[in-house]
């Protein structure tokens, strides 16, 4: 018996790296499986069916189930239909792991209008579009079952680029850091079915990565241990998953290689108090002695 049998899971950008090897876990653990892909390029361009119809045969291999979906996940109709495919195929929906995306690196000073547009589209719109069918499907399962806990679980997933904004994906970072806002706010709206939602930060070798300025960084060894491979990354989402996460939501979860790390939201870092109303004089006297010693500009984590 796997922990997530009778359970059905949708992973977006499934065809491909992170999203594959999320799939291949799931259904590892027991839960039928859409795997949604459109196939397109790094950059977002082009479509080809056969990365998603790839790992539905692994998924069949293993002894699993899996239906492939090439719907675009920030399309309204299309990532409905996303929706409506898991209960179709499978009688249900209890798992969505929202990964898709591309890049399109530039420094915002030479950043196309349409670079900006289509990054944010699939990333930040992609996740809303299919948080947003998935809840109105779970809303009418909590209302027709009498208010009973469902047992839901949506993961989004963000970068490091959104805690760091990375220096040439002003596009992503941005992208990123909305998908993690949309996530706790799902989170507050999906406690009352009894569901849960959370965010994955991933490190690990993907095309992206790799496509980027990062890559020499994250290049697979010779020997020894691989940090960066993906398949490091999916069990944190089985786990997120599965029951046994059943009181967390809401969160930010990192994981690469040998390591795991939850992040705490925004804290007050200082404040100030004063009577009366602010001038640049009294400003400048309660800030300027906190950011003395401040770097202005925050380093990359090591990347």
């Amino acid at each position: 018996m796997g922990l997530l049998d009778g359970r059905v899971a949708i992973v977006t950008g499934a065809g491909r790296g992170l999203g594959r090897v999320e799939a291949l876990e799931l259904a590892r653990h027991g839960a039928a499986v859409v795997v949604n892909d459109l196939g397109t390029t790094l950059v977002g361009t082009g479509h080809d069916a056969s990365p998603a119809e790839d790992v539905v045969a692994e998924v069949t291999a293993m002894g699993g189930r899996a239906v492939a979906h090439f719907g675009d996940v920030a399309d309204w109709e299309q990532s409905g239909d996303l929706v409506r495919t898991a209960v179709d195929e499978f009688g249900s929906l209890d798992i969505v792991v929202n990964n898709a995306g591309f890049i399109r690196d530039s420094m915002l000073q030479k950043m196309e209008e349409s670079d900006f547009d289509d990054v944010v589209r699939v990333h930040l719109k992609g996740h809303f579009c299919t948080i947003r069918h998935t809840l109105a499907h779970w809303r009418e399962r909590w209302k027709a079952g009498g208010g009973e806990p469902l047992g839901g679980r949506l993961i989004s997933t963000s970068s490091e680029a959104a805690l760091i904004g990375a220096l040439g994906s002003g596009n992503y970072s941005a992208a990123k850091a909305g998908i993690t806002a949309l996530t706790v706010s799902a989170a507050r709206e999906v406690l009352r079915f009894g569901c849960t939602a959370n965010v994955l930060v991933p490190r690990a070798r993907t095309r992206m990565i790799m496509g980027g300025p990062a890559a020499k960084s994250f290049e697979q060894p010779d020997h020894g241990f691989d940090t960066f491979a993906p398949e490091h990354v999916a069990p944190l989402v089985a786990w997120l998953a599965s029951p046994l996460a059943d009181r967390v939501s809401g969160q930010m979860l990192q994981v690469w290689g040998g390591e795991v790390t939850v992040y705490e939201r925004p804290r007050r870092a200082f404040e100030a108090t004063h009577d009366g109303d602010w001038t640049l004089e009294t400003l400048d006297d309660h800030l300027r002695p906190f950011f003395a010693d401040k770097e202005p500009v925050v380093d990359g984590f090591g990347l």
